[in-house]
């Protein structure tokens, strides 16, 4: 679920250049960079790029290719559907970047009668022109190319793919110039954003880690790999609260980073997206009660003994996990499941907490309890006081998250605590903040042209007071277009699913295959936690939901079928680390790895049997002919 800013299908350009139907300067080859822009000509933005656009060319010659595509807006720029379809009009005679250039230099409002002038004067047959410009398969090319934009987020003019990959960055030469010569740092940039493009990239990378970390806790490296992550991390007095192993920094340190980022998302949809109606939000809830109850269950019909105290193991859902396999389905998966299985998963958590607290309460420490709740009081505070500032929430987090700890909780769900008190704002008014910008840029444009009169060098700009005054209103502009909850999240979601996420991967999995199943009593808890998870999990969703809709109690998410459904509880059967935690306090260390390995085993199963019901698709039944 996490993610990196824009939609997959945003970032990427989703119509490959074709030669036969694009608008090209220059000849695609393996050293050249192709840059796809949509514009409208009579866009002034769009202008100012220009000359820009042509310094580049000037540069890089025959490595660039720069590739046209119309996205006219006719409400902020009318004559710009007409302006677009005289263009095209000219490329029926061979003549569209003549257009293009003779539409650029004229300066708007550009009439038929200016257009049919123009035609004129690049040598077309005018005749010919007037025909297409009225006819319907120019009117339709045009249309073909905004449908296209829009599809791939195109919300603005000009927006600029560089090698089929979103350009966000700056448009002034030198920018664009190191961007597209492609030194190593750029080049390793753009890789990763097309890695990251794909729906399916942090979930694999997830499953590599996982895999990675049992290869190695069941070959010759086991020792090193076990050596590795229960070194002693030591943050603050030896043996003290802060002193932790790395597998338990991995897990309860950077994983509340992860809960940060799931906890922002469930918030956004709980209140402008798919939870936003109170009986969609209480599904998750229902469903993830059901999800504890069935796996207990069944897991008790088959221990009976000192066995029983098992019964919580298959309970744990993995929100890392399941959200990772959710992940790799990519876009075929509706925003509203997704927000579903995040909810119940932070809600099974929760019940996770809960249970090891009250029936394995070992490391409970209740006089950590005043200080935890202090410490969410003094963030809820914050956020009532309307504390836009990021620091005070990110100490008052660091100070839960120890409390927590010493608590005896898993303190990564202080991520998610902190995520319910970020701060949000009201939308801000644009023209207020466009005209801040406008003045901003129009006095170093003023400055520019200054020094130019001047003979001054134009590079010492940045040293006058102008330049600094301009940075700071451009950057408060900038960053009023989002609350401080918006800016953490797109801050941290890269660095949760890329590094935290598969780092807590490879300290979670690392579970030996090996077993001794002779004692008695082992092969109940092995059935019983596979059956919990394989089993128990997805039913007990399913029938608490089931429930739940049709007593009118929930709504179901919107646009998912029941095959969908089916298939996210499966995937809810991942257990991991919650139930290998449980696995240790719960049964002696003999019991404990046998469950380990039906934790591993169960949760393969679980995520298989997910997956293919999530991409499965029903093979039409053609009838046999008479």
């Amino acid at each position: 679920m996490a993610h990196d800013g824009p939609s997959s299908a945003a970032l990427r350009l989703r119509r490959p250049v074709a030669p036969d139907r694009d608008h090209l300067r220059g000849v695609p080859s393996s050293d050249a960079v192709v840059v796809v822009g949509y514009e409208d000509f009579l866009c002034p933005y769009c202008r100012r790029l220009r000359p820009v656009i042509g310094r580049l060319r000037s540069a890089l010659g025959d490595r660039l290719v720069y590739v046209f595509r119309h996205f006219p807006n006719e409400r902020a720029h009318p004559g710009a559907e007409l302006a677009a379809r005289a263009s095209e009009a000219a490329a029926r005679q061979g003549r569209f970047f003549e257009m293009h250039d003779a539409l650029f230099d004229r300066a708007p409002p550009i009439a038929e009668a200016d257009l049919v002038e123009m035609a004129r004067g690049i040598g077309l047959d005018v005749d010919r022109f007037r025909r297409d410009l009225r006819s319907d398969e120019v009117r339709a090319r045009v249309e073909q190319d905004l449908a296209d934009g829009r599809r791939n987020g195109v919300t603005g003019t000009p927006t600029l793919f560089v090698d089929g990959i979103r350009y966000d960055g700056a448009w002034d030469f030198h920018s664009m110039l190191e961007a597209l010569e492609r030194p190593v740092a750029a080049r390793v940039h753009r890789s990763a954003r097309v890695f990251a493009s794909l729906p399916t990239s942090s979930g694999l990378v997830l499953l590599v880690a996982a895999v990675a970390a049992i290869v190695f806790a069941n070959t010759p490296l086991a020792p090193l790999y076990e050596r590795v992550m229960s070194a002693p991390v030591i943050a603050g007095p030896v043996g003290g609260v802060l002193t932790l192993t790395v597998r338990d920094w991995l897990s309860e340190g950077l994983l509340a980073v992860f809960f940060l980022v799931v906890g922002l998302e469930i918030r956004r949809e709980m209140t402008t997206g798919a939870l936003a109606d109170r009986r969609a939000a209480i599904l998750p809830v229902l469903a993830a009660l059901g999800g504890v109850v069935a796996p207990a269950l069944i897991y008790l019909a088959l221990n009976r003994g000192p066995a029983s105290s098992g019964w919580s193991i298959p309970t744990a859902t993995d929100i890392a996990f399941t959200l990772g396999l959710l992940a790799i389905q990519g876009d075929r998966i509706p925003v509203g499941l997704r927000a579903f299985v995040a909810a119940l998963a932070v809600v099974d958590d929760v019940l996770s907490v809960l249970t090891l607290a009250i029936f394995y309460p070992r490391a409970f420490a209740p006089e950590f309890a005043l200080a935890v709740l202090a410490l969410f009081l003094l963030l809820v505070a914050l956020n009532r006081a309307r504390v836009y500032a990021v620091w005070p929430y990110v100490l008052t987090t660091l100070a839960l998250w120890v409390a927590l700890h010493a608590l005896g909780v898993h303190a990564a769900l202080s991520g998610v605590l902190l995520a319910l008190c970020l701060p949000t704002r009201p939308a801000p008014t644009v023209g207020s903040l466009l005209a801040q910008a406008a003045t901003a840029l129009d006095a170093l444009e003023d400055a520019e042209r200054a020094a130019r009169r001047t003979g001054r060098d134009e590079g010492r700009l940045e040293q006058d007071a102008v330049w600094e005054w301009a940075a700071r209103n451009l950057s408060a502009a900038s960053a009023r277009l989002a609350s401080p909850a918006e800016r953490i999240e797109r801050a941290v979601a890269p660095w949760s699913a890329y590094v935290i996420l598969p780092l807590f991967a490879f300290s979670a999995t690392g579970v030996s295959l090996r077993a001794d199943f002779s004692a008695s009593g082992m092969a109940g808890i092995f059935a019983g936690v596979v059956l919990g998870l394989v089993v128990g999990k997805p039913l007990g969703i399913l029938l608490a939901s089931a429930v739940a809709i049709a007593a009118r109690l929930a709504i179901s998410p919107e646009g998912v079928t029941v095959r969908l459904f089916a298939g996210a509880a499966c995937l809810c059967g991942t257990g991991y680390t919650g139930a290998l935690l449980m696995a240790d306090r719960a049964l002696s260390p003999a019991g404990g790895a046998v469950a380990k390995l039906a934790v591993l085993v169960g949760s393969t199963i679980a995520g298989i049997v997910g997956t293919l019901v999530l991409r499965y698709r029903a093979v039409p039944v053609t009838p046999a002919a008479p």
